[in-house]
């Protein structure tokens, strides 16, 4: 019998949608004119990329002149913070952001501490949400940028982001979110949020690798990242990627026209199996948000057993998922989002993200409760600790 491929690691990235290749394509061979060039090819090129722009601009509620394409959401992330702390340095050297951010986001945080700015990384609680009233104490006179993700890559909780950015704006702060997560999932309108910079992500969203988008709303005082050409408005030099950026455009207006129905659909699904893992295997944890959650994660936290086996034990059925254990990051510790809202090592060691997309049906969701419970099982009879402990009550 065929074995059955269940892919469930769409946080991580996603297949490209067909419509979106359909539209990529021609620009790979047909229409590769440079858009800086003013002949025809080039102005055929450049029409295009207007077009992309026009849609991202659409999908966030932004204008197309805010609209700037990058080479991924994490170069969006460094740019973001890079730039408005150098263009700012006169007024300050104070940054906040939190201790569950992305990495893009945390190594640039740290990149600028060595060069003496400091960095205040706001705690999470146990559900990992920022306290507001934390946010206001850690502001300063000398603080130049709050920069909070929208949502959150590995436990999938849902931050008051609007509430963070009126903040920032009564202070006269410049905001900016790591919205890679949250774009497809949730509705983001960039002047109803009151976000001054925003970061996405073409390949979460069905959309192609090696682009991504940064909105800067206009007025905002932002050094450059790249340096040494004219295109994009001499923000962001160096060639275009002129099939990429017109994927990014094309599944940024899928994303936001299917949104409502792409949220219940998740939903469904990831209430199922919620409820079906709950249901089905004892000593597990949900992670994040138990409502303030994106429609499509399922982070869930397994005692007695490693991330790692977990999954490779899944990949041997033919489901694909991700881990915050440490074989799997190559690192020694767990995740830190999972320290971050207090889980003990070993707890965080255990963990499993299931992350839903538009591939996904009920049939997967069936099949994943039907094959992860006895792997749960047979691992766990591997564990002195659970023989231990069988029997017994144990807290997660």
């Amino acid at each position: 019998m065929t074995k059955r491929r269940v892919y469930v690691d769409n946080s991580a990235t996603t297949p490209v949608h067909p419509q979106v290749l359909e539209e990529m394509l021609p620009f790979f061979n047909e229409n590769f004119g440079n858009p800086s060039s003013v002949h025809s090819f080039g102005r055929q090129a450049k029409k295009a990329m207007d077009k992309a722009r026009e849609r991202v601009a659409v999908a966030l509620g932004a204008k197309t002149e805010e609209i700037f394409f990058t080479g991924s959401g994490t170069e969006a992330d460094n740019w973001a913070v890079k730039g408005v702390a150098l263009a700012n340095k006169d007024k300050g050297n104070h940054i906040i952001t939190t201790k569950i951010e992305h990495h893009a986001l945390l190594h640039t945080c740290e990149y600028l501490e060595k060069h003496g700015f400091e960095v205040t990384y706001l705690d999470v609680d146990e559900y990992g949400l920022i306290s507001l009233k934390q946010l206001e104490e850690a502001i300063k006179d000398s603080t130049i940028l709050i920069s909070i993700m929208f949502a959150n890559n590995e436990i999938g909780t849902i931050q008051p982001i609007g509430e963070a950015a009126r903040i920032a704006k009564e202070k006269e702060i410049y905001f900016h979110t790591d919205s890679v997560q949250a774009m497809g999932n949730v509705k983001i309108d960039v002047k109803e949020l009151g976000v001054d910079l925003l970061s996405i992500s073409g390949h979460k969203i069905m959309g192609p690798k090696g682009i991504g988008v940064l909105y800067i709303r206009k007025g905002v005082r932002l050094d450059n990242l790249i340096h040494g050409g004219a295109q994009e408005r001499r923000r962001r030099p160096g060639t275009e990627n002129v099939a990429a950026v017109v994927g990014m455009g094309k599944a940024a207006q899928l994303a936001t026209e299917n949104l409502e129905q792409h949220i219940r659909d998740m939903t469904s699904l990831r209430d199922k199996l919620i409820n079906g893992i709950y249901e089905r295997i004892p000593h597990v944890k949900l992670n994040g948000h138990p409502t303030e959650r994106l429609a499509n994660n399922v982070n869930f936290s397994f005692e007695f057993i490693e991330g790692e086996a977990l999954l490779l034990s899944l990949d041997m059925v033919g489901i694909a998922a991700s881990s915050g254990s440490a074989c799997t990051s190559g690192s020694l510790d767990p995740s830190h989002v999972l320290m971050a809202i207090g889980l003990s090592h070993e707890i965080a060691h255990g963990s499993l993200r299931l992350s839903l997309g538009e591939i996904n049906t009920d049939e997967d969701v069936e099949y994943i409760l039907e094959q992860l419970p006895p792997i749960v099982e047979r691992l766990r009879s591997l564990s002195p600790l659970f023989k231990q402990c069988e029997g017994g009550k144990v807290s997660v």
